[in-house]
């Protein structure tokens, strides 16, 4: 794990030395395909004039999940990083061949998010996870990864972290999602790795697979510069600048799932507080059947969904989130909705 970027010192990245005040597009060879092509991993580095700590911030560990490429994208047009101290690891497609496929796999169906820490000897899952960790991650303080909600599964803008990290917590308050969770990591997955080596990472859900939204967008840019001032490689916003809500802390979360296959009828969207034993949307056969509620287990917060209608029995339908008060927490995610449209960047939305 890096200690801080010394502003005399070179970034060395596979075999490109990159200097105070200078970005420089890298290119990591990975393996080579039956085919001859080359499979690389490439890094945008940029570097401050003044010394300061190390972030990487990533995106498309899996394939289909395209929303963290624009933030990337968005976040290194921006003015301030002239003012950046410290380093930057812009990784905007760390998965190129799921990428390429428009697919959450690598063409071997191995998911990369569960092949941490991956080896320098084995299949192309674990190569390029090597490679990420050992020219990445390990040369990172801290570190923020941007992913969706699968396919037809859209998210409610929300961080997950480990906090039992007290540093997670304050990337988690600070980057400004309208919900963070507590979320222990899975096998396999880099934030396992990240826990493990006791470097912070968060992780940044929104929205779904294949699929762009431009709220999602603009609050992951405007998250990503807030952890940088929170971190002093940006500079603080002046006094008086707006103040984004406080994100609310979910306490626990649980699917509501339907009762029997059919064709759904959505009656709440992303954000919405619900009540327990409210009914969420109907499942009715597409011949006139009798029609079958879905109730919400809980009080709390819906922050995902199934978003295609025909579903089976047993699917996992509406995401309910436990929180101190989920009309805080819907009201919150209403004013980021609308104080995102000032954010830093003139890029024209996408509509």
């Amino acid at each position: 794990m890096s200690s801080g970027t010394d502003s005399l010192t070179p970034f060395t990245i596979g075999d490109i030395a990159v200097m105070a005040g200078q970005r420089r597009n890298v290119d990591l060879p990975i393996a080579t395909l039956y085919t001859s092509a080359p499979v690389s991993l490439p890094v945008i580095v940029q570097r401050g004039s003044v010394a300061g700590p190390t972030l990487f911030v990533s995106a498309a560990l899996h394939g289909d999940e395209i929303i963290g490429v624009e933030v990337i994208r968005r976040l290194l047009k921006l003015p301030v990083l002239q003012q950046l101290r410290g380093t930057l690891l812009a990784v905007p497609v760390v998965n190129v061949m799921a990428f390429l496929h428009q697919s959450r796999y690598l063409p071997d169906r191995r998911d990369l998010n569960r092949s941490f820490p991956g080896s320098e000897s084995g299949s192309l899952a674990a190569r390029l996870a090597h490679v990420f960790i050992r020219e990445v991650v390990e040369r990172s303080d801290y570190g923020i990864d941007l992913h969706t909600g699968a396919i037809h599964r859209p998210n409610l803008p929300q961080i997950r972290t480990d906090l039992r990290n007290p540093v997670n917590l304050r990337l988690a308050q600070a980057f400004g999602a309208p919900l963070f969770l507590n979320s222990k990591p899975a096998s396999g997955t880099l934030r396992e790795y990240t826990t493990r080596r006791n470097i912070p990472v968060i992780l940044y859900e929104s929205s779904e697979a294949l699929r762009f939204d431009e709220t999602a967008i603009r609050i992951g840019v405007q998250g990503v510069l807030n952890v940088m001032r929170e971190l002093e490689m940006l500079p603080r916003l002046p006094d008086g600048a707006p103040a984004a809500p406080s994100p609310v802390l979910a306490r626990a979360s649980r699917w509501a799932r339907s009762p029997s296959s059919g064709i759904l009828r959505a009656q709440v969207a992303l954000g919405d507080h619900v009540r327990a034993g409210q009914t969420l949307g109907v499942v009715g056969d597409p011949f006139g059947g009798v029609d079958v509620p879905i109730v919400a287990p809980d009080d709390g917060l819906v922050i995902g969904r199934l978003s295609l209608p025909l579903v089976h029995e047993g699917d996992a339908v509406f995401h309910i989130a436990e929180v101190a008060d989920p009309r805080v927490t819907s009201l919150a995610f209403t004013q980021l909705e609308a104080m995102t449209r000032d954010i830093e960047s003139d890029e024209p939305p996408i509509v």
